[in-house]
């Protein structure tokens, strides 16, 4: 029942949004990963990055694409969270707790080891409109666990301007996605995340050049 409501989601809700009605150029798709365990990491800087990122995956691996998302916001209420859960596939993540009780990537270690390919959004919350925000370190740790598993740099340029941070109605601005080599996780944390943010401001930079 989950697999079919997630994949009438997609049709009913995610292709009239992005394809339809704001339209999506991508290079590079044959880069995604189409069979998991794998990581998919983008830029978040609109409530349309999730939509635009299941229109990337044939109709027949959606099933197995999850997004982590905050779980303070998406499980608020029970309405919210079948919702999220059931239709959208999120794995909750808990933000602020204490990882000595309870490890707050545990639903995205379980996802992995189950074959998922998990989508995280490593600036951990929507940053202003076609800006990069620093990447937290949670990615890195949880790579530390899954070192053979790819991890592919998705870069998104014009959301923020269709549906930035306080917009409750899309703009038509069509969508430019690059997808990059993937990456494979480093010992050196700090190595990692900055190699990883290189990534994507040198995608940003194309995206702005051809723009320009």
């Amino acid at each position: 029942m989950n697999r079919l409501l997630r994949l009438l989601f997609v049709v009913l809700v995610a292709y009239p949004v992005v394809l339809a009605w704001l339209g999506v150029s991508v290079a590079n798709r044959k880069r995604l990963p189409i069979k998991g365990p794998g990581i998919i990491i983008a830029n978040h800087n609109s409530h349309l990055d999730l939509l635009t990122l299941l229109t990337l995956f044939p109709l027949s691996k959606v099933h197995l694409v999850h997004p982590a998302a905050a779980a303070d916001y998406f499980l608020k209420n029970r309405w919210v969270a079948w919702f999220a859960t059931r239709v959208v596939g999120i794995i909750p993540v808990v933000r602020g707790g204490d990882p000595k009780q309870s490890d707050p990537l545990a639903g995205c270690v379980k996802a992995l080891q189950e074959g998922k390919i998990l989508i995280l959004f490593p600036e951990g919350t929507r940053g202003e409109p076609e800006q990069l925000s620093e990447f937290k370190s949670g990615l890195w740790y949880l790579c530390q666990q899954f070192p053979e598993v790819p991890v592919t740099p998705v870069f998104m340029h014009g959301l923020g301007r269709a549906m930035g941070k306080g917009q409750w109605i899309p703009v038509p601005f069509f969508i430019d996605v690059y997808v990059d080599e993937p990456v494979y996780c480093r010992s050196d944390k700090s190595v990692f995340i900055s190699d990883l943010k290189q990534r994507f401001e040198s995608l940003q930079n194309n995206a702005q050049g051809r723009e320009s």
